[in-house]
């Protein structure tokens, strides 16, 4: 039987979390699978109501506390070097916890992993929950990705990684940065699962406009190479063809992109090996809040 392990970073989200446990428990009903979470804390700063919890399906709920606040893809980095250096497990879930990843796609993907168990399968977004201007901000980030590196990213965190993938990822520094970035540049033998991304169970979504430009030029930044070439080239059509007419008004797209080039680079700046490595010092200590063998 295979082991499934379910990894969700959280910060002041516990609400939510309970709730994604308690629809998680209902999915995986059906599997043949051993199925155990492990929730990063990334130091919330509020109260966890819920001390313990009981599941028919989950065999064990783990909470890892972090001292320090590092932010979601730090957590998932995290999470995976300590997965992969520390559990016996066959695949990783990532998964966010406030239900935007829905649970009822937890079957696709599980089924896709053992019709392709050596693959990585990603959730790739057919259908976004969001407004319209958000939807809008979104696409641009997904055209302005493509147009600088050549790859169509349709997919987040949620995903389903074989350890021996997982184990390729935690010894990239761009993990530290981007999920999905890194993925698509150091596993590229990937299959999918259509998602649809759902409603937060509570509160607003987290997600702000200045979240969403990192967001995008973390992942953008992983390919920093491509994006140096294809500015390069597009700057010297570009003069070629404005020679003749040299103004402020012709140079503009010119200063433009030398500035998206400066915060493409201060942004990979957060592509940190040496932090990577020492990011299991920063683990404060892991709670059990429910564990099957012990009822």
């Amino acid at each position: 039987m295979k082991k499934f392990i379910i990894l969700i970073p959280i910060y002041n989200d516990w609400k939510s979390v309970f709730q994604l446990l308690e629809n998680i428990d209902l999915q995986i009903a059906k599997w043949d699978a051993e199925v155990l979470v492990l929730i990063i804390n990334d130091g919330s700063t509020e109260e966890r109501t819920v001390t313990e919890l009981s599941f028919k399906n989950i065999k064990t709920v783990r909470v890892m506390n972090m001292k320090q606040n590092q932010g979601h893809a730090r957590c998932n980095a995290a999470g995976l070097k300590y997965l992969t250096e520390k559990e016996d497990f066959d695949y990783v879930i990532l998964m966010d916890g406030d239900g935007e990843d829905r649970p009822e796609e937890l079957t696709s993907l599980f089924n896709k992993s053992k019709e392709n168990p050596l693959k990585t399968v990603t959730a790739n977004r057919i259908k976004r929950s969001e407004g319209s201007f958000f939807k809008l901000l979104y696409e641009c980030h997904k055209i302005l990705t493509y147009v600088f590196t050549g790859k169509l990213i349709k997919f987040g965190n949620y995903s389903c990684l074989p350890k021996e993938d997982a184990a390729r990822l935690v010894k990239e520094a761009c993990i530290w940065s981007s999920f999905s970035g890194s993925v698509t540049k150091i596993i590229s033998d990937r299959v999918s699962v259509p998602s649809i991304r759902g409603k937060r169970y509570f509160g607003p979504s987290q997600m702000s406009f200045f979240k969403l430009l990192v967001h995008s030029f973390s992942i953008i930044a992983v390919f920093k190479g491509s994006v140096i070439v294809r500015s390069v080239l597009f700057l010297i059509f570009y003069l070629f063809f404005v020679s003749s007419n040299l103004s402020i008004v012709t140079l503009f797209p010119v200063f433009i992109i030398f500035i998206f080039l400066f915060l493409i680079f201060k942004v990979s700046s957060r592509e940190n090996i040496e932090a990577l490595n020492n990011s299991l010092e920063n683990i404060d200590n892991i709670d059990v809040l429910s564990d099957l063998n012990n009822r």
